[in-house]
């Protein structure tokens, strides 16, 4: 009816031919891209973990690497998932309020959310936050740590570290709604640290 696409049956092969060794290549690029790009699945920090190397921007826009504290001060590294949302101000500004009573554990406060550096800015203007508000924007270090995420994926996690001097993890507090449980249950054990 429509006569015959290949006239030639060599025309066919060929064309036949340069199909196969194209989808052949996109296959092994695609291989190698998936392989060579893949991130090694990293191990989820837990208890008796070490907080691991980042660095980022901080709410004044400045570069902040954790091995600048890891080392010399306990740590409280939260992950919070939105500026200025209701349960994320309570729980940054329970932070705040009880700012003086981490600095005698000789703990510093690391809120991070993937948020951009002038949103904490903004936040930590508005709320008059005295801590460091680091911009994870492509929540690469949320990653690294493994935070879950709640509401099938489409909320990031709320998830309190506790690191002693030495960088190893001794306590972690995973809730959404339990803000205030996040800053207490921290300070009691940075209290039970030597």
């Amino acid at each position: 009816m429509f006569g015959n696409l290949y006239p030639d049956n060599r025309d066919y092969l060929k064309f036949r031919n340069f199909y196969r060794m194209y989808l052949l290549i996109y296959i092994l690029l695609f291989a190698s891209f998936t392989f060579f790009n893949s991130n090694q699945p990293m191990k989820k920090i837990e208890v008796g973990s070490i907080i691991p190397q980042f660095t980022l921007k901080d709410q004044h826009d400045n570069l902040f690497a954790i091995d600048s504290v890891l080392g010399k001060k306990n740590l409280v590294i939260y992950f919070y998932p939105q500026d200025d949302s209701p349960g994320c101000t309570k729980e940054a500004c329970y932070f705040r309020d009880q700012f003086e009573v981490f600095t005698e554990t000789d703990a510093v406060i690391i809120g991070i959310s993937g948020q951009s550096v002038e949103s904490h800015k903004k936040f930590a203007e508005k709320y008059k936050l005295s801590y460091t508000l680091l911009s994870d924007e492509g929540n690469k270090i949320r990653k690294l740590f493994d935070v879950p995420t709640n509401l099938f994926g489409l909320l990031p996690g709320r998830v309190t570290y506790v690191a002693d001097k030495k960088g190893k993890v001794v306590f972690i507090f995973d809730s959404q709604m339990q803000t205030k449980k996040h800053v207490d249950d921290a300070l009691t054990i940075l209290k039970g640290l030597k």
